[in-house]
């Protein structure tokens, strides 16, 4: 099995080998790269092709937000946002931006791993401590990715049932053991969803099935 590739984006260079340290001690992983600013990320990101960046939000010219934009938009890679603050205007514009994650910097290296390992393998990842606020206050905010009537008149059945899956928080494999399909096959469904959705992540889907009503039965 090929090795998660990682970039990591920090303009603490202390924090950047901790992180390093935390990542390539695990089997399967290799740091691939890093960066100090957003701008930089960016670039690296465009030459080293990473399964996932680890993302910090406040660094100097360009931040992490608008680096995750970029990123994302031009398809580069996932986005692992890893940062001090889980003030909501972090969670919020991140997630917005196109970030599969987000996770705090006191995560234990165990966590890290596994996180990073379930971004590479198409999961989204949300820090304890920001999840019932972010079902909760994003929805109340109204931070949603698209008006969402035309885009789940589209869905099929099948892909409505996938919706709701992530609706719930759950990982592709938990998918995949509640409709009784393939982790492949699931993999395709959530592909589908995002680009009818018009969707950046499945954490955007997730909250515009919570927002619209989608839900297990």
């Amino acid at each position: 099995m090929t090795d998660v590739r990682v970039l990591l984006a920090d303009d603490h260079g202390a924090i950047r080998a901790g992180l390093r340290l935390m990542l390539e001690s695990a089997d399967g992983i290799t740091v691939v790269g890093e960066a100090s600013d957003g701008a930089v990320a960016v670039a690296n990101a465009r030459a080293l092709r990473p399964d996932v960046v680890l993302m910090d939000i406040r660094m100097p010219g360009m931040d992490g937000i608008e680096a995750t934009r970029a990123i994302v938009s031009e398809g580069l890679a996932d986005v692992l946002a890893l940062t001090t603050f889980d003030l909501d205007e972090y969670v919020r514009g991140v997630l917005a931006a196109g970030a599969v994650g987000f996770l705090l910097k006191t995560v234990g290296a165990a966590e890290l791993v596994d996180a990073v390992r379930r971004v590479a393998a198409g999961d989204g990842v949300l820090a304890p401590e920001v999840t019932r606020r972010l079902l909760a206050d994003l929805v109340a905010a109204q931070v949603r990715p698209r008006a969402p009537t035309a885009g789940l008149d589209e869905l099929t059945p099948r892909e409505r049932d996938v919706l709701a899956c992530l609706g719930a928080g759950m990982s592709n494999a938990e998918i995949g053991r509640a409709l009784d399909i393939t982790e492949a096959t699931t993999k395709t469904h959530v592909t589908r969803v995002l680009a009818k959705l018009g969707c950046d992540s499945r954490l955007q889907a997730a909250l515009l099935a919570v927002d619209a009503g989608v839900v297990r039965d």
